[in-house]
């Protein structure tokens, strides 16, 4: 541990934030490498004379953000940390960085399974670093969950994340795409998520350079409309889910009538596009309705 003073650190932080960048992203630095929470650190501002516990120095910490600053990486890459929920993730440049949108699925999924003794089978398609499928396993002991993903390395960091984040034992992960690895639970699945690549081609090429140059591109490209993808989950999705199973995707902010239609054609009912916190059409949502003959 390094004391320093809490007016030495204010100082320090001042000249950080003078550099450049934005005053969140030294936060959360401050947070994942320094131990030093938001929390406290707004209590500096009403206790200076307190001394603080760092868990890296300040030279290093500083060497940290000068490295972001001047190659754009992303704050969670450098830490190899990501803060998401109430979880505390394991993240590489292997798995997308879990966006603060995305934690909606968790409240909606929530609003239709209320009943926490209710005994369901659920699947997060392309998991990477974890977050949907673990936040789910955690908020319902009782559910069976599955995650897959085509990338044997973020299987490797979610399997981490679930451990580190939990005792429960009600998560297995198998490597493989989208529905491959389920072969064992045809017509078994009650809920599906997935938050795939949907990035189109056009928009893909003008990422943002913190995304562009150090997010994975298999997990954002969804091919030249954005859809590739989410086709291939959605007309899948009749051999694993169960008769009126749910299927919850993310897609692009443009993507949501698009996408139910897709759903319609592939025999979902009940199908809604969601909107996010912006009042953008974030989340596609239907039941799958099984042809009885």
């Amino acid at each position: 541990m390094f004391v320093i003073s809490a007016e030495e650190f204010s100082l320090w932080k001042k000249k950080q934030v003078s550099k450049g960048g934005d005053n969140n992203s030294l936060n959360l630095l401050i947070d994942s490498l320094a131990g030093l929470s938001n929390k406290e650190l707004n209590l500096i501002k009403i206790k200076s004379e307190k001394n603080l516990n760092l868990k890296l120095s300040l030279d290093l910490l500083e060497t940290f953000w000068d490295k972001h600053l001047n190659t754009s990486i992303p704050i969670q890459y450098l830490s190899g940390i990501s803060f998401w929920r109430d979880l505390k993730l394991e993240v590489t440049n292997r798995v997308l960085i879990p966006r603060p949108e995305t934690e909606l699925i968790i409240e909606i999924i929530s609003g239709i399974f209320n009943n926490k003794k209710e005994k369901i089978t659920f699947v997060d398609l392309g998991t990477g670093s974890g977050a949907i499928s673990i936040a789910l396993a955690l908020a319902n002991p009782n559910w069976n969950g599955i995650a897959t993903d085509i990338d044997k390395n973020a299987i490797e960091i979610a399997s981490r994340n679930f451990a580190n984040n939990s005792n429960q034992s009600n998560l297995r992960f198998y490597s493989g795409n989208w529905w491959d690895p389920l072969a064992n639970y045809k017509g078994e699945i009650d809920l599906a998520v997935a938050n795939p690549p949907y990035i189109p081609q056009d928009i893909y090429e003008v990422l943002p350079i913190e995304v562009k140059n150090f997010e994975p591109k298999n997990a954002l490209l969804g091919g030249k409309e954005g859809l590739d993808h989410i086709n291939e989950i959605v007309q899948n999705a009749s051999i694993y889910l169960k008769h009126k199973g749910l299927l919850l995707i993310e897609n692009h902010f443009d993507q949501g009538e698009k996408v139910k239609q897709l759903f319609l054609e592939n025999r979902f009912t009940s199908v809604k596009v969601l909107k996010d916190l912006s009042g953008i059409g974030r989340f596609t949502i239907g039941r799958y309705k099984e042809i009885i003959s």
